[in-house]
């Protein structure tokens, strides 16, 4: 393949403690690393590691892309900060009245939102077929009882099967107000399950003003390093989304951290199944790769209390670090889930600070050197090996909980804390531990792809298995060149289809992924190095 000096790309994580970045050349090879403090806002942090990272001049002509991933939408929910007021109308009646939207929602996170609410006529059946006609009047006189800066979700009964409602819904709603209106459609966000994709449809709309302050700082940043640059933000299944479609979809955005971190574990070790165990400051992600990809969760996922069921990664979270502190209890020996995080460096004891943390264990019992180890003299051996038993003993219990198929895997450890992980552990054929390793998150994050997904029900009624999974990876790979996919680049990298025994007509819930390089990088052979 023939050299470019304009694809060279810069991948970012921006997490709760560090702000990582990388400069990956044309091979994909690690270049140059950087780490810095995470900021308040989002440009400061993001061009303070850019300027460390780009210290010589020459890169700026030679880098072509910039990733950026970033937990801003995740700690805006759990945070409950930032978001807007939302107004919610769901198409279903006469049918879903029984329970409206918002049903479960932790209070404070409900009020955060000060949501409005309908239910009116509309919405589909599995196969297509209204349920009710769209009462457009209705929707007209919601529309006119909104008021600006508030975004609008919109929900139908079976979205994903037809979204002709939904899409009526919002150029009505566009139509009759007078000033820009962000209008979330739940049958580009949520797969089957209302009550779930409703839930992230109403989150989606209420991050507006979050991924907003995100696009605009990271631009920022870029712009003002002189970085001509194309950018992006990367997803929570490990590919990448247009700054455009970051503001349309930030929900998109949550877990793209640990997903970053699996994908970078996979480019640096060639690793395509194995688990990966990635340790902070203050917690650790345990997740599985297959195909090169990080597993999706086949089950609802929470999200600050509310069930959702867009496609996230299958993650098993620890509250286990190198800042988790310890404590001796009755003879018994904890480690965390509480961690000094960010101020490991000022209040760990091997760096003079007040605090027994993981990070001290690990040094006193020469699995890791750094600080001082001298700080830690007349400390009783037999704690910080219990400490670490009892670490040890989490990770194992993780990989066995994560594991899906009986048999030996491998792990691979990355973070900045993968000095945790034992070398050996139970039912694991080896423990990894690859160079680049602690930013292995902005190295995920530069090589992201890009991605066409279809998940939707499809009747059986008249065609056969073979012909809707066709018409399903067909699709995927449509919407994965309208991406920006490079189409000599793209293969699918998942593929199920489940019959719905409960659906009348033979009906199959069939799932697509398709995934390429972005055009212009060399096509597939850049993807595979």
């Amino acid at each position: 393949m023939a050299s470019r000096t304009d694809t060279w790309r810069i991948g970012i994580d921006v997490g709760g403690t560090n702000t990582d970045a990388v400069l990956l050349d044309e091979t994909g090879r690690l270049y140059a690393q950087a780490k810095t403090p995470t900021t308040p806002d989002v440009a400061g942090g993001i061009e303070t590691v850019l300027g460390i990272l780009m210290a010589d001049p020459l890169y700026q002509e030679r880098v072509g892309l910039v990733m950026l991933g970033t937990t801003h939408c995740t700690n805006a929910i759990v945070e409950r900060r930032g978001l807007l007021p939302v107004a919610v109308l769901r198409l279903g009646a006469p049918a879903s009245t029984a329970v409206p939207p918002l049903t479960d929602w932790p209070s404070d996170l409900a009020a955060a939102l000060d949501p409005r609410v309908a239910i009116l006529p509309g919405g589909a059946e599995f196969d297509g077929r209204e349920i009710s006609p769209l009462d457009e009047g209705a929707v007209r006189r919601f529309a006119r009882g909104l008021e600006p800066g508030r975004a609008v979700a919109v929900v139908s009964i079976f979205a994903p099967v037809a979204d002709a409602h939904e899409r009526r819904v919002e150029a009505i709603i566009r139509d009759v107000v007078g000033f820009p209106v962000s209008v979330s459609r739940s049958a580009a966000i949520g797969s089957i399950g209302l009550l779930e994709r409703e839930n992230a449809t109403v989150l989606n709309a209420a991050l507006g003003a979050v991924i907003a302050t995100a696009v605009d700082g990271f631009t920022a940043a870029v712009r003002r390093l002189g970085l001509r640059a194309r950018t992006y933000l990367t997803q929570n299944d490990g590919t990448l989304l247009d700054l455009q479609n970051a503001r349309r979809y930030p929900i998109f955005t949550i877990a793209s951290g640990p997903t970053n971190s699996l994908r970078g574990a996979v480019h640096l070790t060639g690793l395509q199944d194995a688990m990966v165990i990635d340790v902070g400051g203050t917690t650790t992600d345990v997740g599985a790769v297959t195909g090169g990809f990080p597993r999706e969760s086949s089950a609802t996922v929470e999200l600050g209390g509310v069930r959702t069921n867009f496609r996230m990664p299958d993650l098993l979270s620890l509250g286990l670090g190198g800042g988790s502190r310890l404590r001796a209890t009755g003879g018994t020996i904890s480690v965390g889930p509480d961690s000094v995080g960010f101020e490991l460096t000022r209040r760990a004891r091997v760096f003079g600070g007040p605090e027994w943390t993981a990070s001290d264990a690990a040094v006193a019992c020469g699995r890791v050197a750094f600080g001082s180890a001298k700080r830690l003299s007349g400390w009783d051996p037999a704690v910080p090996e219990a400490a670490l038993r009892r670490t040890d003993a989490m990770m194992a219990e993780a990989v066995e909980r994560m594991r899906l198929r009986p048999g030996p895997v491998p792990v691979i450890a990355v973070g900045g804390g993968a000095f945790l992980v034992p070398d050996h552990l139970p039912e694991v054929t080896r423990v990894h531990r690859p160079a680049g390793g602690e930013v292995a998150n902005a190295i995920g994050a530069a090589m992201a792809e890009v991605s066409g997904d279809v998940d939707r029900v499809y009747s059986l009624t008249g065609q056969s298995r073979e012909q809707v999974l066709q018409a399903a990876e067909t699709e995927a790979v449509r919407r994965a060149m309208d991406a920006g996919a490079d189409p000599d680049g793209i293969r699918i990298v998942e593929r199920e289809d489940l019959p719905l025994a409960y659906l009348p007509g033979s009906a199959t819930r069939i799932r697509v992924k398709a995934v390429g390089p972005l055009r212009g990088l060399g096509g597939a052979d850049y993807a595979r190095t």
